[in-house]
């Protein structure tokens, strides 16, 4: 037996989450079973916990959408027990039992041998936002940063704070969007250059073009942010686009694609393939400051979860939580 957060839902639609011990024989079926280490705690894991249920169709359910750890047993001969892997995407934690668990069964497909220079926790203080941030680092370079700054918004948020500590420990000057003045000095100390308010940027506006300002976007709001954003672009550079809190909605027009030749790339981390994964988490052990990495950290156990769930909601939570399964 060993202990997991499962959340269930009662007759009134009602979800319950509870650490609560399960046995190894309750796990779905798939071929890696791996001792996990740490999870982290993400808004589409807040969504799983929450009162709605979010994304989840089944229950009981195990929220955790990503987590690191040791392999146990393996059908795959990519995979020995005693090897140290890493989990993002593939619907773990949604629709596949995931990360809040002190065990976890899997495909092999979906996981990813640990890179040397990362440990399973370092793994998990990146977690699933790091390596959407490096996912849209990576798409920035490949279609060309241009002079100016590269905004980040969202930038005191998961994906906004590692995409920041890595812009700018590759040299790039950072402008960090927040509607929390107190995150200011947490910005400037993981490598920002510029502090923009969120009302700022959030200013209504009619003109779908304005002065060219940024020579890169890592865009993890969206909505009428990400619209606003489009127009205060440099000439050809681009906007990669990962998250989804502001909206789905897009209130702009072409106007920035035509007369800018602006590109806005959307950055999927789920379903990402094999080498790409592996690429970006190499990416990540090199060129992400773990000093950087370790001030993003807030430590928290299986039984903090269903609070943590909340916050991250509510827009509470600052950085990367990490989750110790074992504590």
């Amino acid at each position: 037996m060993f202990n997991a957060l499962v959340v269930n839902k009662d007759d009134e639609g009602k979800t319950h989450a509870a650490v609560t011990q399960i046995s190894e024989d309750q796990l779905p079926q798939a071929e890696v079973t791996v001792a996990v280490e740490y999870s982290t705690v993400n808004y589409k894991d807040g969504l799983c916990i929450g009162p709605g249920g979010g994304l989840v169709r089944n229950y009981p359910h195990i929220p955790g959408i990503d987590f690191a750890g040791t392999v146990e047993t393996s059908d795959d001969d990519r995979y020995k027990p005693g090897d140290k892997v890493v989990l993002t995407g593939w619907r773990v934690g949604e629709a596949h039992w995931g990360g809040y668990s002190q065990k976890a069964r899997v495909m092999a497909d979906w996981l990813v041998p640990l890179p040397d220079g990362l440990d399973t926790r370092q793994a998990m203080a990146v977690g699933t936002a790091g390596f959407t941030a490096m996912l849209a680092v990576m798409a920035l370079e490949d279609h060309g940063i241009k002079q100016g700054p590269v905004l980040v918004t969202g930038a005191a948020g998961g994906v906004g704070s590692v995409a920041t500590a890595i812009l700018a420990n590759l040299g790039y000057k950072v402008a960090g969007v927040t509607g929390r003045p107190e995150t200011a000095d947490y910005l400037k100390d993981l490598g920002a250059s510029q502090i923009v308010a969120r009302e700022e940027i959030n200013e209504t506006t009619k003109r779908p073009l304005e002065g060219e300002t940024w020579g890169g976007c890592v865009d993890a709001v969206g909505g009428a942010m990400l619209a606003r954003v489009l127009g205060q672009m440099e000439y050809g550079a681009s906007v990669a686009a990962v998250g989804l809190a502001g909206g789905a909605a897009l209130p702009a027009t072409v106007i920035p694609f035509l007369l800018r030749g602006v590109n806005l790339l959307g950055i999927d981390s789920v379903m990402q393939p094999y080498d790409n994964r592996l690429r970006a988490w190499k990416r990540i052990a090199k060129d992400l400051p773990m000093d950087k990495l370790e001030a993003m950290v807030q430590p928290a156990m299986l039984a903090d979860l269903p609070k943590l769930g909340a916050d991250i909601l509510k827009g509470q939570v600052k950085g990367r939580v990490v989750v110790d399964v074992n504590a």
